[in-house]
């Protein structure tokens, strides 16, 4: 079998990109919604954003094999969130892992949090359907075409699930960990802008993303791409001239490196940047860790995610700004 060449790998690689463009800039707009309808179904934010980001690689890899559109976009997407987040949920049991919730306790919780406690005794069908009626406010005829069913098995599940939802609730586990060393390491060499202590506490086979944009493995590509910008993207932030995020978006925003903070959410310890603004600091991107103890395994960046900074800001109970989904 012969091997591609590197001109058309190239190709292909420009080509997927211009059709990933293409895909955002339609569906794009319907992705606050999902993000919505994911945090119902999974109560988790880090989960919600996965999904979301799950369902809309799913949904661009399945129009390309679609001979037509979906004539109702909105239903569709929820359709591929719900059978992603199902069979998510038939793998687990089939391993009898149990659903388990990352406590709360001693933070603000959101309403949707409230109501999530009681959504989260339905079976994944009740909980989807359940979510879509009282929720999104979709019709039984919708309801059905995202859950691949009938209007009838709908209104079965709706009756199964709302009958559930007037149980007594239940009581939550406390608070666990703090933030490790290699955290508060990370977050001096940051503070510090030293990019040489950083990648040496990257392990070498580390992965680093730019949630939903850019995936990089290995410490010395880190180095090269992901860490500048989370150290001095401020700067192009800033810059009138920069064709990148919506001009909107940055208004008031000063080119003043970032200040990080490790702060503990749900158990577990994150890193918040705060931006300067002409009106003063609020946390543009939050960045999630894994850790093998000493050195760090992956970092997560959410930068290009909006909903789900407003979600962990707003329960973290401080002043944020978003940055849109993608910065072309």
């Amino acid at each position: 079998m012969s091997t591609p060449s590197t001109d058309s790998l190239s190709e292909l690689s420009a080509a997927v990109k211009g059709s990933w463009h293409r895909f955002l800039d339609v569906y794009e707009p319907l992705r606050p919604e999902l993000y919505r309808y994911c945090r119902y179904l999974t109560r988790s934010p880090w989960d919600a954003e996965d999904l979301a980001q799950d369902a809309m690689a799913r949904a661009f890899a399945t129009l390309g094999r679609m001979v037509a559109g979906p004539p109702n976009p909105r239903a569709w997407l929820f359709r591929v969130a719900s059978n992603l987040w199902i069979d998510q949920m038939r793998r687990r049991r089939e391993h009898s892992e149990p659903e388990v919730e990352p406590a709360t306790a001693h933070e603000p919780r959101a309403p949707r949090e409230a109501a999530g406690t009681l959504i989260a005794r339905l079976s994944p069908q009740e909980r989807a359907a359940v979510v879509l009626k009282d929720v999104f406010e979709l019709t039984l005829e919708e309801i059905a075409e995202a859950l691949a069913t009938t209007p009838g098995s709908v209104k079965a599940a709706l009756h199964r699930g709302r009958g559930k939802l007037v149980e007594p609730d239940a009581q939550e586990g406390p608070e666990t960990s703090a933030p490790p060393c290699v955290l508060d390491a990370f977050c001096d060499a940051f503070n510090a802008r030293d990019l040489d202590r950083l990648t040496a506490l990257l392990l070498d086979t580390s992965s680093i993303d730019v949630v939903g944009v850019t995936t990089e493995y290995g410490a010395e590509a880190a180095r090269a791409r992901v860490l500048p910008g989370m150290l001095y993207g401020s700067r192009r932030l800033a810059d009138p001239e920069w064709r990148g995020i919506d001009l909107r978006l940055r208004k008031g925003a000063l080119p003043t490196l970032p200040r990080g903070e490790v702060r503990s959410y749900r158990g577990e310890p994150l890193l918040l940047s705060w931006y300067a603004h002409e009106d003063g600091e609020a946390v543009r991107a939050i960045t999630r860790f894994e850790t093998d103890g000493e050195r760090i395994a992956r970092v997560q960046n959410y930068f290009y995610t909006p909903d789900f900074i407003a979600d962990i800001c707003r329960e973290l109970d401080v002043p944020f700004r978003i940055n849109g989904y993608r910065y072309w």
